[in-house]
């Protein structure tokens, strides 16, 4: 373990911008939410009535999770049922990026050079995130009571958050010790937070089979029952899963080499496809598996909150401060609408982070090595990024109209709702050509785009909750789109927007062809 503490400095040194982002973004997320239902279900009998309409639906259970009561304090827990799932993303993905992308990039060759311990980075990635979850919870805990509600309460729902993030920090550590490559890595951590959802949502959406959300840590979250007779004692499994998973990853790491993997690698063809032979092909390569995976996810997604939307318009009928809520987010005068156009604006907002995903894929190859090496081929500079500009603007509008279609066909409405979705492009083209900007001008600084991503995201959710000034909100480019279905179409804020990208873009490629590549 020698050299810990110094790498556990470095980390958080990197992650400097970064994790003050998605902790403080987060913060205000539950903060938020008690404030919209304050407002919204000012007495007891709304929030009875509330409680009446959602605590038997199926659609809601599956997607926030069971609700134990129709306090401020219950319907403020189950409301934030999805962000232990975002917590644990976010830690997992911190580990994965700490340890096996350090591997893949060659710096952890250097620094094992050194005076460090053969396990030091991994436990400095993992403390790192463990640590940055423990805040957050904190921040939120304290915030939520701080607003008068009980403080056992606030602190059992922070202490769930963090308790899914430590949880799936380990299972990060331990995906990082299977795999060659940190997308491997990635793919089977977020596989395995996809199954603890699904486990937690089976178990809490079937009486027959509760016990199912007993093998999930979401569905440890959600029996810790905060404001309900908090049930401390669910925190020892998270405890003991972070640490056997941790103990896990640093056994199965003392069996590897450096650079190796416990999963063998499937051998490639002797040579390549003639389908590789240009930049647009070998880029599709690299980005097909990530578009895929976006599409499956959100996909499903649209297919969850198409069944909600059926549901809506019974659950506001008599609450005309929800209904309002739902307006300012987006849509017309009908409640069902404002409640799509409010998800169509949830749904442009996840395909912005594939575009932003998409986008910084050029900062990787170029960090990694291997842009150098096919540079120094007849490709150009920009023919290489446009090859990967491509999959960044047209795989969100792939994305968007799979998700819209999704989100149609459980409603009912069939294709219907692609062009709503569709219209959230321009925003997300906007993240794109910013992404690029960062990428061609401040390389160094190119994750900077995820927490742009951030604030378009409080702004968009929270800061339309609450009312905040137009001039503040307008900052977002997801605050200019039409709000359909319900809403009026508007071409004019759509072409700035499209225009805003592309100066952004065509600047980032302009800037791309006069750096040095790489730039460390």
């Amino acid at each position: 373990m020698t050299g810990t503490w110094a790498l556990l400095r470095l980390v958080l040194r990197r992650d400097r911008l970064l994790m003050p982002l998605w902790i403080l973004g987060l913060t205000l997320a539950p903060v938020g939410y008690l404030s919209s239902i304050k407002a919204a279900y000012p007495d007891a009998a709304a929030r009875q009535h509330f409680y009446d309409l959602n605590a038997s639906s199926a659609t809601f259970v599956v997607r926030n999770g069971p609700l134990y009561g129709s306090s401020v304090g219950n319907l403020l827990a189950w409301q934030c049922g999805f962000v232990p799932v975002v917590v644990g993303l976010i830690a997992l993905l911190t580990v994965v990026r700490h340890t096996r992308t350090e591997e893949e990039a060659g710096r952890r060759e250097l620094t094992g050079a050194t005076v460090v311990g053969r396990h030091a980075e991994l436990v400095a990635a993992v403390l790192a995130a463990c640590g940055a979850c423990l805040v957050f919870g904190l921040l939120a805990a304290f915030g939520i009571a701080a607003q008068g509600e009980p403080l056992a309460g606030a602190l059992a729902l922070g202490a769930g958050f963090a308790l899914a993030g430590w949880v799936f920090a380990g299972a990060g550590a331990v995906a990082a010790q299977l795999t060659w490559g940190a997308g491997g890595a990635r793919g089977i951590g977020i596989g395995a937070l996809v199954l603890a959802f699904l486990l937690r949502a089976a178990g809490d959406s079937s009486g027959s089979a509760g016990w199912l959300a007993w093998w999930s840590p979401i569905g440890w979250v959600h029996r810790l029952r905060p404001f309900a007779g908090e049930r401390w004692w669910v925190l020892a499994l998270g405890v003991l899963a972070t640490g056997a998973l941790v103990v896990a990853a640093v056994v199965l790491s003392a069996r590897r080499d450096l650079g190796a993997a416990l999963l063998p690698a499937r051998l490639g063809r002797a040579t390549a496809k003639a389908s590789l032979r240009s930049p647009l092909a070998l880029a599709w390569r690299l980005q097909r598996g990530t578009l895929l995976v976006w599409t499956g996810c959100l996909g499903l997604v649209g297919l969850l909150m198409g069944g909600v939307a059926r549901n809506v318009a019974e659950m506001m009928r008599d609450n005309r401060a929800v209904a309002d809520v739902f307006s300012r987010l987006g849509g017309g005068g009908a409640v069902t609408d404002a409640y799509l156009a409010g998800t169509m604006t949830l749904f442009g907002l996840a395909a912005a982070g594939h575009a932003v995903q998409a986008t910084l894929k050029l900062r990787s190859e170029e960090a990694a090595g291997r842009a150098e090496p096919l540079l120094a081929t007849a490709v150009g500079r920009v023919g290489w990024a446009l090859a990967h500009l491509t999959f960044a603007f047209f795989g969100p509008a792939f994305v968007l109209a799979v998700t819209g279609w999704a989100t149609g066909a459980a409603y009912g409405s069939g294709f219907g709702l692609v062009p709503a979705a569709l219209a959230q492009l321009p925003a997300v083209w906007v993240l794109t050509g910013l992404a690029a900007l960062l990428v061609g001008v401040f390389p160094r600084f190119a994750a900077g785009a995820w927490g742009l991503l951030a604030a378009f995201l409080l702004l968009s959710l929270v800061g339309s909750a609450l009312r905040w000034n137009e001039v503040v909100l307008g900052v977002s480019p997801f605050q200019h789109l039409p709000r359909l279905p319900g809403g009026t179409f508007s071409l004019t804020p759509a072409l700035w927007l499209v225009l805003l990208a592309v100066l952004a873009g065509g600047g980032g490629l302009f800037a791309l062809r006069r750096r040095d590549i790489p730039v460390g």
